[in-house]
């Protein structure tokens, strides 16, 4: 069976654009990207005291089911470098599963839909430019929904893609 996954990305240490490159290129392996949004760069949230991160979003089409997908994007991380010591701290890589197919999973090692998506503009602003209507499955609101009634437009700007 052919699922339908939502998978933020972001990147505040190193060449920020280089590394999500490295990234989609690496979550190929799990599936086919189907659409990846713009660059976002936007303040870090939490422990503010680390540099601006870069965003993005992108589809994947996979046959694997949730755990196993996460557990592949684990993966990713680990061979790119992405050490988990620090919460919330600086990073080469961050890979978070936000939405799968509509499912609904409240497990220790995953929660589907991502417990905090519905609360970042720096995760709403990509996924709703590649896909406005994903709905997420407990709120019952699409992600274009969820973005206008959440943030400001200037805490999370586009940026052209360059090399850093």
């Amino acid at each position: 069976m052919i699922h339908t996954a939502y998978i933020a990305l972001g990147s505040n240490l190193g060449d920020r654009q280089a590394n999500l490159l490295d990234a989609i290129a690496r979550i190929g392996g799990l599936g086919g990207v189907k659409r990846v949004s713009s660059w976002y760069e936007t303040e870090p949230v939490e422990m503010t005291d680390q540099p601006w991160f870069v965003n993005a979003a992108l589809e994947l089409s996979t046959n694997l089911e949730p755990i196993a997908l996460l557990r592949g994007l684990l993966r990713v991380e680990q061979a790119m470098g992405r050490h988990r010591e620090i919460p919330k701290g600086p990073r080469n890589i961050d890979l978070d599963l936000l939405l799968f197919d509509n499912e609904v999973i409240n497990t220790p090692e995953l929660t589907l839909p991502h417990p905090e998506m519905h609360n970042r503009g720096f995760v709403l602003a990509p996924l709703a430019e590649i896909a406005p209507d994903a709905v997420h499955p407990l709120l019952r609101k699409t992600a274009s929904t969820l973005l206008e009634t959440l943030i400001d437009p200037a805490e999370v700007r586009r940026v052209p893609p360059s090399v850093e």
